[in-house]
């Protein structure tokens, strides 16, 4: 589901990082080019009028095919880069999982380390005990055998 958001995401703010082309508006083409011919007319009449004339059907499917074919070439971009997000999520994803056993072997490994050195700390503890208690028996026969031969 986060990878679907964050795709939706990175899609729309990859729309809107491109710069927008302007499509061609015929009525408005023809009003500054139709104020720019009388202009130029009226300070030289050399200057033929018939240069600034409306956008032909053949103009016009020529500017739509080629927003077309730019809009194309986006849809195509932003289809590859949305491959390369999703292989790299997937490369992620991957990493992860193995990231993830990685560190489950380690908490294994830290609790048998864990377990091994309260049994060795319990070993020395009794090892501890028999030699104070070997000991005790010896000072304390050392110390009968005294007395006795006092006597």
């Amino acid at each position: 589901m986060r990878f679907v958001v964050a795709s939706a995401v990175l899609l729309s703010s990859a729309a809107f990082a491109v710069e927008p082309t302007p499509m061609p508006n015929t009525v408005a083409a023809v009003a500054p080019t139709a104020a720019a011919a009388s202009a130029t007319t009226a300070g030289n009449p050399a200057v033929p009028a018939t240069q600034n004339k409306p956008l032909t059907a053949e103009q016009i499917a020529k500017n739509k095919a080629i927003q077309e074919a730019k809009t194309k070439a986006l849809i195509k971009d932003q289809s590859t880069r949305l491959q390369q997000l999703e292989q790299a999520n997937l490369d992620a994803l991957a990493q992860n999982q193995e990231l993830q056993l990685k560190n489950d072997n380690l908490g294994v490994q830290v609790q048998v380390l864990q377990s091994e050195r309260s049994a060795q700390m319990f070993l020395y503890g009794a090892a501890t005990l028999a030699v104070g208690v070997l000991l005790g028996f010896l000072i304390a026969s050392y110390v009968y055998t005294k007395r006795r031969r006092q006597w």
